[in-house]
């Protein structure tokens, strides 16, 4: 079977931002306007920290420099859990005595979620269909019992599942058990919510402004003033939620890198496919290797399939050239063919990437710049579809310079190890990327390097 032609007619974009609906672009800035808080970036940050401004009465003006949900927001699979760490096993690696409260303030930032989408009409395909997590090597179902265990003891349901019953749930002969989470994990249409979240802010009395790229961040007077190619903004507060765009600001170069990810997107599967393939609580889906896919269905029955390949490009490499990788399409259709053999035939409609803004502790990161008049909330490292309103809750927290039982928390005062400078930065990526195959086809044992970076709390998968 040639792969290539499965994909070969897909259209070289985000399902989610190609789909019909989308809102007409907001203005660009023109002029000169003043504001309580100017956010940069109209991703699900920016949009949080927009929308819970204004709720505080604040004055907000957000600049996106392209549409919004054009980045990572839009380019996800749409996954939404609970976790503000990248999964419980990562916070529990780092922050272990504040891990039941970072889970507790996680559970009350889904559960907001949820409220504000009822609240203000937010149709995003929410659906609270929880994860199966899939061994697909026999060593990696030793790990159920463990993910499980962990789960339980943060006060999530937890069931561990057999290759039968995993078998039984989705139709994959690939399966050798699974971890089912049924609590805290859900799938939405990011863009949708994106989409959402910004007319919510807009009624509420955000000014919001696309096509809008800063191009200069400085200091004004006892404020700071933002510049784009024809307006200015001067606030008293900067918030910014550049993901893995190039940053505005010196105190975030050294600790996020941008890694891209792609996805593949079916079109939507006849009944005979869809009963071939079970699946019928439509739970997100992944698997427990180090480099995992992430899978799920779409409203209309697609199969969204992505993950995988991690790609740092040489010097924080950035661009739409990027967005097309045929190597690792080729490589997702294999592995999709495998997972589902009874699919064969099947086309996909949509092909694409993005970049990922990845820090060396993988989950959300804080900090102050320009003297305390900006703040940002960036590092997410995936994931961050939920965790995007804390981010921007601890951001507004810190603009406002408030002491509160969020700003408090050793995860927001510290940083991740910073990134060396090129050329290590990409060798010392480009090794563990090949460290992480390594593992996985050595039965999970990891090599030295790996371990090297576990005692350096660097420790990752893909």
């Amino acid at each position: 079977m040639d792969v290539r032609r499965s994909y070969a007619d897909a259209e070289p974009r985000p399902f989610w931002l190609a789909q019909p609906g989308a809102p007409d672009p907001a203005p660009p800035l023109e002029g000169e306007q003043e504001a309580d808080l100017v956010v940069v970036g109209g991703g699900l940050t920016g949009l949080w920290a927009a929308l819970l401004a204004r709720e505080q009465g604040k004055a907000v003006v957000l600049l996106e420099g392209e549409r919004i949900a054009f980045g990572a927001s839009g380019r996800n699979g749409g996954f939404m859990d609970a976790s503000l760490t990248h999964g419980i096993e990562n916070g529990a690696a780092r922050w272990p005595d504040e891990m039941r409260e970072l889970e507790e303030l996680g559970r009350a930032n889904f559960e907001a979620i949820k409220q504000t989408m009822r609240q203000h009409g937010i149709d995003a395909g929410f659906e609270e269909t929880g994860e199966l997590a899939f061994a697909t090597a026999p060593y990696q179902a030793e790990w159920i019992p463990e993910i499980v265990e962990t789960a339980r003891r943060y006060g999530w349901r937890a069931e561990a599942w057999s290759a039968d019953e995993a078998q039984a749930e989705v139709h994959s002969p690939t399966y050798h058990g699974a971890a089912y989470l049924p609590d805290g994990r859900a799938v939405v249409d990011p863009a949708r919510l994106a989409w959402g979240l910004a007319a919510a802010a807009s009624a509420a009395g955000a000014r919001i402004h696309e096509g809008s790229p800063v191009v200069r961040l400085e200091p004004n007077g006892a404020g700071v003033g933002a510049r784009t190619r024809d307006g200015a903004v001067k606030a008293r507060r900067a918030l910014l939620a550049t993901s893995a765009f190039p940053p505005l600001v010196r105190a975030i170069r050294r600790y996020v890198v941008p890694v891209y990810d792609y996805v593949l997107v079916t079109e939507p599967l006849s009944e005979s496919r869809r009963t071939a393939i079970g699946w019928q609580g439509r739970q997100g889906l992944t698997d427990l290797g180090n480099q995992f896919h992430y899978y799920r269905l779409t409203s209309d029955d697609r199969i969204l399939f992505g993950g995988y390949d991690a790609v740092y490009n040489f010097r924080n490499g950035m661009g739409p050239h990027l967005d097309e990788r045929p190597a690792t399409f080729e490589l997702l259709a294999t592995h999709f063919f495998e997972t589902f053999p009874q699919l064969e035939g099947i086309r996909f409609t949509h092909r694409w990437g993005g970049a990922i803004d990845t820090c060396s502790r993988f989950s959300v990161m804080f900090g102050r710049a320009l003297k305390g008049r900006a703040v940002y909330a960036v590092g997410y490292t995936g994931l961050g579809v939920a965790a995007s309103r804390f981010g921007a809750q601890v951001a507004l927290d810190m603009a406002d310079g408030l002491d509160t039982p969020r700003t408090r928390l050793k995860m927001v005062r510290s940083k991740p190890i910073p990134f060396p400078p090129e050329p290590l930065r990409w060798a010392g990526i480009t090794l563990t990327r090949r460290a992480l195959a390594k593992a996985d086809r050595d039965g999970g044992r990891r090599g030295p390097w790996l371990r090297t970076l576990d005692r350096l709390g660097m420790g990752f998968d893909s």
